[in-house]
């Protein structure tokens, strides 16, 4: 599992180290990003939406699992 840690950064640059780390995740494979901003609740699920990927839930306080689809 590739993990992003992006405590301590503010909206919105969690989504954009996910972005920027989802072109090495194989298709299939789970991206766990660490966020503190608690707007990252809404904001992970919402991009995965956008573009296509499954939000897989928050398996633990400020952690959000993203897998890729395409």
């Amino acid at each position: 599992m590739i993990e992003v840690d992006s405590r301590g950064r503010r909206c919105p640059l969690p989504i954009i180290d996910l972005a920027r780390r989802m072109p090495e995740v194989a298709v299939g494979a789970v991206v766990r990003v660490l966020a503190d901003d608690p707007a990252a609740a809404n904001d992970i699920p919402a991009w995965c939406r956008m573009k296509g990927h499954e939000y897989l839930g928050s398996p633990a306080p400020d952690a959000y699992e993203v897998r890729r689809l395409r």
